[in-house]
């Protein structure tokens, strides 16, 4: 039965289970191996690339560490985190976990997540206030980050050079700025009978929470709450509606395919559009499918000043590790090689994001190929005007980023307004909140 379960379903089941289990003794791993060694499992999603160099990982911490075996539990995206609520439902979760921001409260805030910060094999020194915040939730470390990366503008130069319109200035550019500049690649790239974009739609919640804090909001608040107002949601929600009626971007049908495409297939990577929203770590897959350069601009502000657009470094991804591991002291010792090794960080380079670490950074600087080098200078440049990250999203709203898909669509389809929209969405998250806590 319990394979049978959905993640919403096994998260509920697990909440209550969480502490049970750590004081049971009962949990991930047993006993030690015959010849005195310990196992640990290790679960990740990826790619054929990020599979290869993590095994390569593994092999070599092996090598270093005969009394630890590592049994690799690799996976993707789409499934991974149904299979880990089930495992953590079944007490029986990898020790070590990769983990996602928009996950690290649901499994930590229900007791799920070893502390980090309570280990003593794993060094923290290396790692930036910030970096040790990101991974934080109620007052412990669920997960230290792998990397870091930035929201960003991508400006397909190939798209803007045939529709004959200037890439902006990105440091005094506004909305308005970019809606202009969108309709007008549209009306440009589209010549000659070609049906191309200004811009792609951008209406996930890492969008929104960069939206709000320029507004003075943000989108969670440090005590686990919604921290906007209707009127926030309202506004971005008509900013999507007016790339629409401006023919800045593509009808209503056409964006709700794109929203959930591989990232191969997005209108963005097919030189559709001209202007999208990214995370830096994005910009050697998209680089790689459009055959064009792309340049990295700031996300717009309201006002037009870098130091308003609200941008921060946002963790790539997490190692975390279930609280119920028979074995937290070699789990933290393999965590530790993961983000403090220059060996480790010589194989993976940037796959997991830029380390915050200035040991990590000077190892692969040598390595770093020229698209790299390009988010490298971009994450750099807007460092001084960088704000402090938002609060960890809290339990229960993992899903947030497919409501707030949901009611946008409903904008721009005009089955809604983005007032009546707006209100829903506020609604549905504060309930959501709500009853993770129940």
């Amino acid at each position: 039965m319990m394979t049978t379960l959905t993640r919403r379903s096994a998260l509920r089941l697990f909440a209550g289970t969480a502490a049970v289990g750590v004081l049971a003794g009962c949990g991930t791993g047993g006993a030690k191996n015959a010849d005195g060694s310990v196992t640990l499992r290790v679960a990740w999603w990826g790619n054929d690339v990020r599979n290869k160099q993590t095994q390569q990982v593994i092999d070599a911490f092996q090598s270093a560490h005969p009394n630890i075996k590592i049994q690799a539990e690799p996976g993707v995206w789409s499934g991974y985190w149904d299979k880990l609520a089930t495992q953590t439902a079944a007490n029986d979760a990898p020790d070590v976990i990769q983990m996602d921001l928009a996950y690290i409260a649901e499994y930590g805030g229900r007791g799920a997540l070893l502390d980090l910060s309570k280990q003593s094999q794993l060094n923290l020194s290396a790692f930036d206030k910030n970096t040790i915040a990101a991974g934080q939730y109620g007052g412990k470390l669920h997960g230290i980050s792998t990397g870091q990366n930035a929201l960003a503008v991508f400006a397909n130069v190939k798209v803007f050079e045939a529709a004959g319109v200037a890439i902006p200035d990105d440091s005094k550019w506004t909305w308005e700025d970019y809606v202009t500049t969108a309709a007008a690649v549209a009306g440009g790239a589209s010549k000659g009978g070609a049906v191309n974009y200004g811009s792609s739609y951008s209406f996930t919640d890492s969008t929104l929470s960069i939206w709000l804090r320029q507004r003075g909001e943000q989108l969670y608040t440090q005590d686990g709450q919604t921290g906007f107002t209707t009127d926030g949601i309202t506004s971005f929600l008509a900013l999507q509606k007016k790339l629409l009626d401006s023919k800045a971007a593509a009808p209503a049908s056409v964006a709700q395919e794109d929203v959930s495409a591989a990232v191969e297939q997005t209108l963005a990577a097919r030189n559709k559009t001209g202007l999208s929203l990214w995370w830096t770590n994005q910009l050697g897959p998209l680089t790689k499918a459009t055959g064009s350069e792309i340049k990295l601009l700031r996300v717009p502000s309201q006002d037009g000043k870098p130091k308003d657009d609200g941008l921060f470094y946002k963790p790539s991804m997490y190692w975390s590790a279930s609280s119920r591991s028979k074995h937290p002291a070699e789990t933290a010792t393999f965590i530790d090689y993961l983000v403090n090794s220059t060996d480790v960080a010589k194989v993976i380079t940037t796959e997991r994001g830029f380390s915050s670490s200035p040991a990590i950074q000077s190892a692969i600087q040598p390595l770093l190929t020229t698209v790299d080098k390009n988010a490298l200078n971009f994450l750099n440049s807007i460092k001084p005007e960088l704000a402090d990250p938002p609060a960890v999203p809290p339990a229960g709203t993992s899903t947030v980023s497919t409501v707030l898909a949901r009611y946008t669509t409903d904008v721009l389809f005009g089955r809604s307004t983005p007032e009546v929209a707006g209100a829903a969405f506020k609604g549905e998250v504060d309930g959501l909140i709500k009853n993770a806590k129940k």
